[in-house]
């Protein structure tokens, strides 16, 4: 059966998109040190904001869809 991303026994790569921010640099080392503490990088820091802001957003106000969203 193989894990999901696969496609007989190829991995596939997501579709993963890039951002950028302005950010202070006070406000970045603190950001940088509450991850190193929670055991993330910066990027599973930031995506572990995201998918939680997104997943109680969702619990409030329902599944946001994306179908939708397109138009």
């Amino acid at each position: 059966m193989g894990v999901p991303g696969d496609w007989k026994g190829i991995r596939l790569k997501k579709k993963n998109k890039h951002i950028s921010i302005r950010i202070d640099e006070d406000i970045l080392k603190k950001f940088h040190y509450v991850a190193r503490y929670e055991d993330r990088s910066a990027s599973g820091q930031i995506m572990h904001l995201i998918n939680s802001c997104i997943r109680e957003f969702e619990e409030k106000y329902g599944e946001v869809d994306l179908a939708e969203e397109k138009k």
